[in-house]
């Protein structure tokens, strides 16, 4: 049985990794590189097997740097079964439209062909079958799949493989990205049990969130202060599920009364269709989420929160004077709305932007985080003189602490062998496997691109 490595291998961006169990090639997700693009360069490499050989791929959640490939691995003749959660399935057909619309943009930019088409979008998603959390799924007569809640966004997943290797029942665990819990809207990621093997993302490997109770009252705090200058607070968000916290903690705040009434726009037609896949599957939310909407409160639409869907309507929020709050894609500015609002308020003084997701190497929003004090925007130098802010509490990815206690519990049964560290740079991924082999006598490889091991 052999585990190969094709993407978020010391880089947490471009997720892909293929297990031969000897009876069936299983892809586990199938992402695109991300960084100061939308799609890397790297991305339009052929795939290093034969996507054609692919009897399954499991998809663990939704965002591009997990989904982005498919219709590509579809093009190169994958007719596999995708298998994933049914709110994974609905919001890879809301986001990807979004995500091959971006792309077209930049093959069109750079004078090439995109990396894949329509149709390669739309046969591929018609090979994708949903499943629930805990479901158990036969994919072969030796091998099964079951799906974790791995608290991370809507749907997302923990995949765990169980195969037969040398007579022997193996146990592979695909910790996908792991939520940074409690979560506002879903559950903690779900424990798993007697593992053999581990592969767990690292994205946040040598770092400690705020506490929840604490980012909230930062939150605050940067509203006020903003608010109080007279500025515009920028929110650079993920469409997908910063985005619906941010609105719950927002609609939390303003019911409180502990921030003032100014507009907030939602300037992200993604964001604002993915709210409506949200609202579809509210039995995914945890036991909190769940009686507060039961209660009458429309945790998704409060009375300061104006959705701008048109690009008419995006335009109209330069003629409100502030101070007002922006949340537009992307999250780590690397495309979108984000752009237009970071050209014309970077430059002012009263103004701030606030980070609350990951930003990776080379993206934009990476480089003002590091003290750039001018960036390029649409060809333009933009000096940076607002006041730059990072909750890494509002990240949707576990931290150490979090992956230490959620690999303890794994290790518990005494049959790990072994824990691949995977989506995360090369300084946080090399910093949690010394943390599990000093404190978990777990031998930890961090493996580079295209390594392959024999399990």
């Amino acid at each position: 049985m052999k585990l190969s490595f094709f993407g978020g291998a010391k880089i947490v961006t471009g997720a892909n990794y293929l297990l031969d169990t000897g009876y069936s090639k299983i892809l586990v997700d199938c992402g695109l590189f991300q960084g100061s693009r939308f799609a890397e360069v790297l991305n339009y490499e052929k795939f290093p097997y034969k996507p054609e050989e692919i009897d399954y791929l499991i998809v663990t959640h939704g965002h591009a740097d997990h989904t982005g490939r498919i219709p590509k691995l579809y093009k190169e003749g994958f007719r596999g079964k995708i298998l994933a959660t049914h709110p994974t399935i609905d919001i890879i057909k809301a986001s990807m439209p979004n995500s091959l619309a971006l792309i077209k943009d930049e093959a069109k930019e750079d004078g090439h062909e995109p990396l894949f088409r329509d149709d390669d979008l739309i046969n591929a998603l018609l090979l994708a079958e949903g499943i629930e959390y805990e479901e158990v799924k036969d994919l072969d007569k030796n091998t099964k799949v079951r799906l974790h809640d791995a608290g991370h966004i809507l749907g997302s997943a923990i995949t765990e493989i169980e195969t037969i290797s040398k007579g022997q029942a193996v146990k592979i665990i695909f910790s996908g990205d792991l939520g940074n819990p409690p979560s506002p809207l879903l559950a903690e990621p779900a424990y798993v049990r007697d593992p053999d093997y581990i592969i767990v993302e690292s994205a946040y490997g040598d770092r400690i969130h705020e506490d929840k109770e604490e980012r909230r009252k930062i939150l605050e705090e940067i509203i006020d202060e903003t608010v109080g200058n007279g500025g515009t607070l920028m929110i650079p968000s993920f469409a997908l599920e910063r985005t619906q916290e941010l609105l719950y903690e927002l609609n939390g705040l303003l019911l409180h009364k502990s921030i003032s009434k100014v507009p907030i726009f939602l300037d992200s037609p993604l964001a604002i269709g993915l709210t409506d896949v949200y609202e579809k599957y509210l039995q995914y939310f945890n036991n909190k989420a769940r009686s507060l909407i039961r209660s009458g409160d429309d945790i998704f639409n409060f009375p300061q929160l104006i959705l701008t869907k048109t690009t008419e309507e995006s335009k109209g929020i330069n003629n409100v004077r502030g101070p007002k709050i922006i949340i537009a894609g992307s999250g780590m500015s690397n495309g979108g709305r984000i752009l237009h609002h970071e050209s014309r308020y970077l430059p002012d003084p009263k103004s701030a932007l606030l980070f609350i997701g990951y930003q990776t190497e080379n993206s934009l929003g990476r480089k003002i985080l590091d003290g750039a004090k001018e960036v390029t925007i649409f060809r333009k130098k933009i000096p940076v003189n607002c006041r730059i802010y990072n909750i890494g509490g509002y990240s949707g990815h576990a931290d150490q602490n979090f992956i230490m206690n959620w690999l303890g519990k794994a290790s518990q049964g005494g049959k790990l062998k072994k824990v691949f560290i995977v989506q995360g740079e090369t300084k946080p991924a090399n910093a949690l496997a010394g943390k599990i082999e000093a404190d978990l006598g777990v031998q930890a490889v961090v493996p580079s691109q295209e390594d392959s091991f024999e399990l």
